[in-house]
């Protein structure tokens, strides 16, 4: 019996890579210099970072406004097994965002614990309604749940949006009076495409003995071939045991910091010059090419909040469903397929962010925008105007094509 074809459909191995889109951008030679002058150091990196690197990161949380100290801070190997650990410090069942960020999901389940969906408001993502969140609390527990973490991202993978600070504390004091905890992934906070007109406020500056603020330095800092995350912990006697559960997890897990890479997330999280310069080019390159996206896709008469943030957009192409159905494409699963062949690169659809199957939703990630290796994205970032590069140009032009194309398909009944 032939087997079925699983490439690009599984929900973990075959999904996106987290913790979400990458840079499509060569790493910056001051950092390849750090990581390399590490590169004999043969131990690694205690559990949960050692000295030099929890400096660093208390460094990067007080610039932001947020006290820390080295037994408030851990760092791990990448975003999803911290965010493992964290998990595993807490008891209860999880409430998510729906969308929510495609690797949060697995790590409830491979803990065994129960996730929630909780709807967005319409004009953004990562932080759920306050009164469906409270609903929800009260759902499950009615049905016999133990509601304990609200996981929320405040610049938000998948939809590229910034949650408004009012609604980030009317979701968060909700979260607490109901006594859960809220873990805040900050991985994009320092990608704003405008940071003089977007103002982004952290969970734990309303909520500061409730909340874990976790950041995976790939959002702007490092390249996510080295995989890198730090957590703050409240500070107190709650927040070191809270951190003390996570390093136990991460102890028998064997999640260690290499130490060329552990030296090269120090330097980073300094955000000395070069590396500073970087993320602000990037997050402005990576705007300017998500603004573009975004005018194609609502030309073409789907529907996508305007992208404040990441290097990506979510788009609902609903308002095309009979022009999809006569192509053959009725849900996301068909929907990821059909754009994917279509653009040469993969689009997610929305069943891998917690989205329903039927729902015609698709996250469009700009790195591939870029253009090709062997530098991708290199001669854009310093481009004067990038979109004129032929190498975006060319891909831009395609995407456009692909919405285009679909605009004029004659819809079926099935979209009426």
């Amino acid at each position: 019996m032939p087997q079925p074809v699983t490439e690009g459909r599984g929900p973990v191995r075959y999904g996106p890579s987290p913790p979400g889109p990458a840079s499509g951008l060569p790493v910056p030679p001051a950092l390849a210099d750090v990581l390399a002058a590490a590169s004999a150091v043969d131990r690694p990196e205690p559990p949960g970072g050692g000295p030099r690197l929890l400096e660093a990161g208390c460094g990067y949380w007080r610039r932001r406004g947020m006290r820390a100290a080295p037994e408030d801070v851990a760092a791990a190997p990448g975003a999803p097994v911290l965010l493992s650990a964290v998990i595993a410090a807490h008891d209860g069942d999880l409430l998510l965002p729906r969308p929510c960020p495609a690797w949060w999901a697995p790590q409830a389940r491979l803990l065994g614990r129960p996730a929630y969906h909780v709807p967005v408001p319409a004009e953004c993502g990562g932080v759920p309604d306050p009164y469906a969140l409270l609903e929800t609390v009260r759902r499950v527990r009615g049905e016999g749940g133990r509601p304990g973490l609200l996981l929320i991202s405040v610049a938000d993978d998948p939809t590229g949006t910034v949650a408004p600070p009012e609604l980030v504390r009317e979701a968060c004091e909700a979260a607490v009076a109901e006594g859960l905890h809220v873990v805040s992934d900050e991985t994009w906070r320092d990608t704003l495409h405008d940071p003089h007109a977007t103002v982004l406020v952290s969970p734990s500056e309303m909520c500061p003995h409730d909340t874990t603020v976790l950041a995976d330095l790939s959002g702007s800092l490092a390249p996510s071939a080295w995989p890198a995350a730090i957590a703050r912990f409240p500070s107190g006697p709650r927040g070191a045991e809270w951190r003390s559960r996570a390093l136990d997890r991460l102890t028998a897990l064997g999640a260690q910091l290499a130490a060329p890479v552990a030296a090269a997330a120090a330097y980073a999280l300094g955000e000395p010059e070069p590396v500073a310069e970087r993320a602000a080019a990037s997050a402005a390159l990576h705007g300017r090419v998500a603004a573009a996206a975004h005018r194609t896709v609502l030309a073409a008469g789907a529907l996508a909040r305007p992208p404040q943030a990441g290097r990506c957009l979510y788009a609902d192409l609903a308002p095309l469903r009979g022009q999809l159905a006569a192509r053959g494409v009725t849900d996301a699963m068909e929907l990821e397929e059909y754009l994917g062949e279509g653009l040469g690169f993969p689009a997610p659809g929305g069943h891998r962010f917690g989205d329903e199957l039927g729902a015609l939703r698709v996250r469009l990630d700009t790195a591939p925008l870029l253009g090709r290796p062997p530098d991708p994205g290199g001669r854009a970032l310093t481009a004067a105007d990038p979109l004129h590069r032929p190498e975006v140009a060319d891909a831009l032009d395609r995407l456009a094509a692909v919405f285009h194309e679909l605009h004029r398909t004659p819809a079926n009944g099935a979209g009426r």
